[in-house]
């Protein structure tokens, strides 16, 4: 039986934005504005957009890629305090394969002119997976999605 590598990492990412703690944390908890900057993009079809947002709560986002691929993320809240931060469990797959396991925590945090997002992934990133690098890029795309989605609010 051949053994799966496992790269272990964490990631922080910081990004400033010119709205209050309360719209940004809206723009996680209401699935409308989470589709827009989560589940939508020009890489990949939407097929599956699910989201309870409830510590126990689950979601469920399927993307089909123009290569054909099929990409699966599967979350669940462990702790959410209104406007101050989410934590949530997360796998990842391609496929029937899986690629991750990670625990991200996202915290907003009330500065003058706005709200400072800090992103925190600690992840199991497994054998043939997309690895802690692209994944924090991922996340950046998906956090500049976001001051889109701000910005129209």
């Amino acid at each position: 039986m051949k053994q799966r590598s496992v790269i272990h990492a964490t990631f922080v990412i910081e990004k400033k934005y010119p709205a209050p703690s309360e719209r940004v944390f809206a723009a996680f908890a209401d699935p409308k504005k989470k589709k827009r900057w989560y589940g939508e993009g020009e890489e990949s079809t939407l097929e599956t957009f699910d989201m309870d947002f409830r510590v126990g709560g689950k979601d469920r986002t399927v993307r089909r890629g123009k290569n054909g691929w099929t990409f699966v993320a599967e979350s669940v809240y462990l702790d959410i305090l209104p406007n101050r931060h989410i934590v949530f469990a997360y796998t990842m797959s391609l496929g029937e394969k899986r690629i991750s396991s990670s625990q991200a925590t996202v915290e907003f945090l009330p500065q003058a002119g706005g709200t400072m997002l800090i992103f925190t992934e600690q992840g199991a990133y497994l054998e043939g997976a997309d690895g802690p690098k692209m994944r924090e890029e991922g996340w950046g795309l998906l956090l500049g999605q976001l001051a889109d989605e701000l910005a129209i609010q």
